[in-house]
């Protein structure tokens, strides 16, 4: 009881930091306009991409599993690896496909012995938020002599990732979100600092920013084959401006975003953990970036609806 009330407190001593950073006189003039947002998720944090600035918070240093959230900072590890090479070939293994009927995750339906680049990879890990890619990624850019090893070595790269930029409350043992022994978490400070990095690659926001991505791979006979993958992230194509950039849900971890926008020369990015719906995370998002840019286009926003039968998250 008492640390549940504990938690409670400081729950709410960060909210109020959060409240009163925004409400601050050193807030743009657009905010300063604005009313103090209110959000549904039970952690969020928005911040100016250009300066790191802190825009809006709420209970965002307290730690929370993250999701399929966690594939920003798998994507951003491929792409700082050092000479890393987005045409590199990658052949698909049947442990990938087994992986995801086993833990009944999302997936890019990727087909063994299919052929796909490391770019293709990363859209097909991105947009339907394939742990089959993640795998596959996570296999190719880890160190060891087993898939075992090779994967533990890539889950310690993310967290030396984390290391670097100084995330204290963040830690992953997975490559994906799927977290077996709980120990895959974040906070809404951190995961929008981490983001904040990974946006900064082209590459990453080349990737994020398609609502849909199709490609040809050549299959294990010499054929061709096409994949078409749908972006999960509904705030494409519904918010004016948005650009990324991923979504996740867990039964732990609730529906959670990962979110940007441009409009001029102003970038924002976001993050929400804890949505109870997976639709509300959107237009709570919405109602964030609303805030930093000083307008109502929330109010009027209508979701992207993704085709039947495309993978959820």
């Amino acid at each position: 009881m008492s640390s549940h009330t504990g938690l409670r407190r400081a729950a709410t001593v960060v909210l109020a930091g959060g409240l009163l950073l925004t409400a601050s006189p050193l807030a743009a003039p657009a905010q300063a306009a604005q009313p103090i947002p209110a959000i549904n998720a039970k952690g969020g944090f928005l911040l100016d991409q250009a300066t790191g600035k802190a825009v809006y918070g709420k209970a965002n240093d307290i730690r929370r599993q993250m999701a399929s959230t966690t594939k920003v900072t798998t994507a951003i590890v491929v792409l700082t690896t050092p000479g890393v090479d987005l045409n590199r070939k990658v052949t698909i293994k049947q442990a990938y496909r087994d992986y995801v009927v086993r833990e009944g995750a999302s997936t890019a339906d990727l087909k063994t012995g299919d052929k796909l680049t490391v770019r293709q990879l990363l859209s097909a890990l991105m947009l339907p938020s394939g742990c089959d890619a993640a795998y596959a990624l996570a296999d190719t850019f880890g160190t060891g002599t087993t898939t075992a090893a090779r994967t533990k070595s890539f889950i310690g790269k993310m967290n030396a990732k984390a290391t670097q930029l100084g995330l204290k409350n963040t830690k992953y043992d997975s490559f994906d979100g799927i977290s077996s022994a709980g120990s895959n978490y974040t906070t809404p400070a951190d995961l929008a600092k981490m983001a904040r990095h990974a946006f900064s690659s082209a590459t990453l926001r080349d990737v994020v920013k398609a609502t849909q991505y199709k490609t040809t791979a050549t299959t294990s006979t010499g054929g061709t084959r096409t994949y078409t993958w749908y972006n999960t992230n509904k705030l494409l194509g519904s918010y004016s401006g948005a650009v990324g950039v991923k979504t996740g849900s867990g039964s732990t971890a609730g529906y959670c975003l990962v979110f940007a926008a441009t409009r001029g020369t102003k970038t924002y990015v976001g993050v929400l953990l804890g949505e109870a719906d997976p639709n509300v995370r959107f237009t709570d998002a919405g109602k964030l970036l609303d805030f930093g840019f000083g307008s109502s286009t929330t109010r009027t926003m209508e979701l992207r609806t993704l085709p039947k039968g495309t993978q959820r998250d």
